[in-house]
């Protein structure tokens, strides 16, 4: 229903509102309209055809004439945007070479050649509004309320708009509620996971407890959680990861740039080819005016680039959504086209191919030492200690169950390790200078021999020394998940050497070069060193490229500390950054999961949407140039290419780009409106 209301100038008239007008008009010229109306001409022209054949050929052609107007009228519209632009483009051909046929008494021909334009026209808007949907789809997992501690009070909370909500303030996020803004899980804020997907593509949820991260948009799936704010909501990861995607499916590729130079020209030589051939055939090769224009206006439709045009923003545009839906960044179709070719990678160690953390492999008991005992002690000796390998000694004791024991007088020697009091008893725990008073004499040999052997494995050891025990806790920085796999996986899409480049120490490096199989590694080094490094790399691969495709070298690191190395690497990826500014910055792609199963992964859909693209291209050309031929040829020859046919060359070539690029969306992985959907029932579960 229409709201109406009298118009003050214009006495006895009632006209619609300007509110109402355009939300009709934009429902018939929105892509669902113009699918619509492409399904309706495409009725009426197959039921103009059927009468035709049933000899009711008066209505046959009244259908035909209301396919052919429907046609014109989104068709036209577009043409005349064009033309206010000054520009002369797809749009003014393909309405122009309708109007001719109808012109000429070819309805039908220019009936269908609207209906396949403007079908294909709305395929691509809805597939472009495809891309665009799944990743604002983001938007979804954003919760538009947030309970904020109210300031004074112990536990007493309001609702507000996430948008209110600064740093330094608390909230809490109930189960199966988002994170309204990225924070950290205070002192007493509670244990519980969180469904990181929605920024990583990881579908196992992620164990956060007190000073975890948790970023906004993430889904708490365990128990009530109390978060100070560490960022604003409009400055979250979450947010700066939408504006990212959306900035890269905004930016062209180096071919799609040509093609945008070159598309207007091209029109205006398809027109003036086309008016040249007419006046030749008719002019100069004595051919009828009615022939002539056939056959310019056939030329005009099946040399006109619309596949080409799509060839490659529809391929890139899908590649980037899908990356983004698996915790993949790219910055643009650029990027894709850099990591297509990438056939070397040098990677950092600490913080991307191993966690950045050290864990407790094991507790080696020395003697008739009791192991438990042993870590027990060691853990209520760190408790109060915030370095790392104290973090990794009481999160072992921990995840053990053993029970905390009571200590006293704590106490830190800087470059040492701790100490404490344990029933009455001295407890150390560091190195061997500093634990070797407390060591038996008949076991220090074995301390020094085990640690020795800890060393030369590359993995830290640290001494326990109490109560006449003593052992060494065995340390490693353990390896990011799917690190294990990833050299083969990368070997086998033939991308090689896979390096790593560490200031480690060597042993260190070593370790882990030989446990995930990399091709070789440097250790020790240097800002400067890493650099130099890089162009030998380049140096090493330029002979293997192939001819005129550049080989690239990537170099993938936490994104923080590796600047200088990303900055010099043909294309730069930073891995594991979901937080870090630095990171969305500075690389080209940004890997938001922890899995590095991920890169050859990218790898492969970076290069699927390069033969994309490729066959896109060489589909549109090669129609083009035989349908010309055949025109041109067949004009002489006495066979001359039907319309139709030229037709259903020229659109279904159109079509088929477009269905061919959306395939891309297709490949498995998770996806972000089935995300969405499972946060709503998640919520509904809960409350």
């Amino acid at each position: 229903m229409s709201t109406l209301s009298a118009n003050p100038d214009s006495v006895g008239h009632v006209v619609a509102t300007p509110a109402q007008r355009p939300r009709a008009w934009e429902v018939v010229t929105s892509p669902r309209g113009e699918l619509a109306a492409a399904v309706i001409a495409g009725a009426l022209l197959l039921s103009g055809w059927l009468l035709g054949k049933l000899g009711l050929e008066r209505p046959g052609e009244i259908a035909i004439w209301a396919s052919l107007a429907i046609g014109m009228f989104h068709g036209g519209r577009a043409a005349l945007s064009a033309l206010r632009e000054f520009k002369f483009d797809i749009d003014v051909l393909m309405v122009v070479g309708a109007g001719m046929a109808a012109a000429l008494g070819k309805p039908a021909e220019g009936a269908l050649l609207l209906f396949l334009f403007v079908l294909a026209g709305a395929l691509e808007e809805l597939a472009t509004a495809r891309t665009t949907r799944a990743v604002e789809a983001l938007h979804k997992l954003m919760p538009t309320h947030a309970l904020r501690r109210i300031e004074g009070a112990d536990d007493q909370w309001e609702e507000v708009a996430p948008e209110s909500l600064g740093p330094g303030d608390v909230v809490k996020v109930l189960p199966g509620e988002s994170a309204p803004a990225d924070g950290v899980v205070t002192p007493d804020g509670g244990r519980s996971s969180i469904n990181t997907a929605s920024l990583t593509g990881e579908s196992v949820p992620r164990s956060v407890g007190p000073g975890d991260a948790v970023y906004a948009g993430t889904i708490n799936v365990g128990n009530p959680l109390r978060l100070r704010v560490t960022k604003p909501a409009r400055e979250s990861s979450l947010q700066r990861i939408l504006d990212l995607v959306m900035t890269a499916q905004q930016q062209r590729e180096p071919v799609q740039r040509l093609i945008d130079r070159v598309s207007q020209p091209y029109a205006i030589s398809v027109f003036a080819l086309s008016i040249t051939v007419l006046l030749v055939w008719w002019l100069a090769l004595g051919e009828t005016l009615l022939n002539g224009s056939f056959l310019a206006m056939t030329l005009l439709i099946v040399a006109s680039p619309c596949a080409v045009i799509l060839a490659t923003p529809t391929a890139t545009l899908a590649g980037i959504t899908r990356a983004a839906r698996a915790g993949v960044l790219f910055k643009g179709g650029q990027s894709i086209e850099r990591l297509a070719r990438m056939s070397a990678v040098a990677f950092d160690k600490t913080g991307t191919l191993t966690v950045g953390r050290p864990v407790v492999h094991e507790v080696h008991p020395i003697g008739w030492s009791d192991e438990g005992r042993l870590l027990a002690a060691a853990a209520a000796v760190e408790r109060e200690s915030t370095h790392p390998i104290a973090t990794a000694i009481v999160e072992a004791a921990t995840a053990r169950g053993l029970a905390p024991v009571p200590a006293t007088d704590h106490a830190f020697t800087v470059g040492r390790g701790m100490s404490a009091r344990i029933e009455g008893k001295e407890a150390r725990v560091g190195n061997l200078v500093y634990t070797d008073d407390l060591i038996p004499v008949c076991l220090r040999a074995r301390v020094r021999e085990v640690l020795t052997g800890v060393q030369r494995r590359g993995r830290i050891g640290t001494v326990i020394a109490w109560d006449q025990q003593a052992g060494v806790a065995i340390l490693a920085d353990s390896a990011r998940p799917g690190a294990e796999r990833l050299a083969g996986d990368l070997h086998a899409l033939g991308v090689r050497p896979v390096v790593m480049l560490t200031g480690d120490n060597r042993a260190t490096a070593e370790a882990v070069a030989t446990e995930l199989g990399l091709d070789r590694f440097h250790a020790e080094l240097l800002p400067q060193d890493k650099l130099a490094l890089l162009h030998a790399m380049k140096a090493e691969i330029a002979p293997h490229a192939r001819p005129g495709k550049a080989a690239a070298v990537g170099v993938i690191g936490d994104g923080v500390n590796d600047a200088p190395a990303l900055a010099a690497a043909d294309v730069a990826i930073a891995i594991g950054s979901i937080g870090s500014d630095a990171a969305l910055e500075s690389a080209d792609i940004v890997l938001l999961s922890d899995d590095l199963g991920v890169i050859p992964w990218a790898v492969r859909l970076a290069r699927r949407v390069r033969r994309t693209i490729l066959f896109n291209l060489t589909l549109s050309l090669t129609a083009i140039g035989i349908m010309v031929v055949a025109a041109l040829v067949g004009s002489r020859t006495g066979h001359p290419l039907p319309l139709w046919l030229g037709v259903l060359g020229h659109e279904g070539g159109t079509l088929l780009v477009v269905a061919n690029s959306l395939l891309l969306l297709g490949t498995r992985g998770i996806s972000i409106r089935t995300l969405a959907s499972e946060t709503e029932t998640a919520e509904q579960r809960y409350s």
